[in-house]
């Protein structure tokens, strides 16, 4: 059993975590909530039966957390953080880690030189597919990985992706970006599925991302990942083959190529009464990814974020890290310079940073 306490706990992505406490009770607990707000404190112990408080101090008077989610943003994270390290408390904090690069150069003088015990709760390289395509490439079936295209996610959360499928770390890149505007139906966003039918402005954002003997293509519409009419897309080219989406194109040694599918195994269908949940990814014989939560009954960004909590209660008992304050940095720092190479209409050069290690 794993004790964790959240800052922020009335906020929309904090409640990720109650969501996957509650459909998982055996492996994780909330340890309270840091919610300022009197009112919507109260309103979260009615709906979810955990305490709250009014601040990280009288939280820790009464609770003794494994680690701590840090679910708010801007400045108000990084003062929780600092905290969190002097008091010797491991934290799990959201992203982005900082609001611009100043932030980031802050957060290495006071966080990463210092090995404060945190980690990023990035997760879109831990949903299931994503897993799935990296043990292919780890396989080493598609041979030596040099090209990317990822149309998954917004700025540093698509370069998270395009750094983890190239197998890039902190190294120099060039970068070329573009905006395409056009109108497109308007459909969900955060708030919730459209409440009329109408045409609005869209911003499609290219950019690529040269690292020398690497490229990553990054694509991405703003609330493409939720809309009705528009596809993610991801691609991985090798020197043997390639994914592209669910399919993958091998060709061996032995001149025979291999048409594959990465094929989603879900219990619960059909006249299947094990339950409904997702219960791994098949490539042909092979499964590359085995969801470790089944039977629970978590949509695949539950999944993932499950995934970072997992990791999070290894981590703080001596296990590696999973997604540090330095890669955290390191992707937002490219996210930026794409929006800056868009702005300027330039190649910009982005040159290893001091959280690069």
């Amino acid at each position: 059993m794993v004790k964790f306490s959240i800052i922020g706990g009335a906020g929309f992505r904090a409640q990720y975590f109650l969501r996957i406490v509650q459909a998982l009770p055996e492996r994780f607990q909330i340890s309270g909530m840091v919610v300022r707000d009197e009112a919507k404190g109260r309103d979260m112990e009615v709906k979810w039966g955990v305490p709250t408080y009014r601040s990280l101090e009288e939280l820790l008077k009464h609770e003794s957390p494994d680690f701590v989610v840090v679910s708010v943003s801007g400045a108000q994270g990084f003062e929780y953080l600092l905290k969190l390290a002097e008091a010797g408390i491991p934290a799990l904090s959201e992203t982005p880690p900082a609001p611009d690069l100043p932030g980031l150069e802050l957060l290495y003088d006071k966080l990463i030189v210092t090995d404060a015990r945190i980690q990023v709760a990035e997760q879109y390289h831990l949903h299931p597919i994503q897993e799935a395509r990296l043990a292919l490439i780890r396989s080493g079936k598609l041979g030596r990985i040099t090209e990317t295209t990822v149309s998954i996610s917004h700025l540093y959360h698509g370069v998270s992706l395009i750094r983890k499928m190239l197998g890039v770390t902190f190294e120099e890149v060039r970068i070329r970006a573009m905006r395409f505007e056009s109108k497109w139906i308007n459909g969900p966003t955060r708030s919730g599925p459209p409440t009329e039918d109408k045409l609005i402005p869209s911003q499609r954002d290219l950019a690529w991302l040269d690292f020398g003997d690497r490229l990553g293509i990054y694509d991405f519409t703003k609330d493409q990942h939720r809309s009705w009419t528009r596809s993610n897309h991801l691609s991985v080219k090798g020197e043997r083959g390639e994914i592209f989406d669910n399919r993958v194109l091998i060709q061996q040694d032995n001149l025979i190529p291999l048409h594959l599918e990465l094929k989603r195994i879900n219990k619960g269908e059909q006249e299947n009464a094990e339950g409904y949940f997702l219960q791994g990814i098949l490539c042909g014989e092979q499964w590359l990814y085995d969801n470790p939560f089944a039977p629970a009954r978590l949509y695949d960004d539950e999944i993932a974020i499950a995934s970072c909590l997992q990791k999070m209660a290894d981590y703080v008992s001596g296990g590696p890290e999973f997604y540090s304050l330095a890669e955290a940095a390191q992707d937002y720092y490219l996210g930026m310079m794409i929006e800056k190479a868009i702005q300027s209409g330039e190649t910009i050069i982005a040159p290893r940073q001091r959280w690069a290690r």
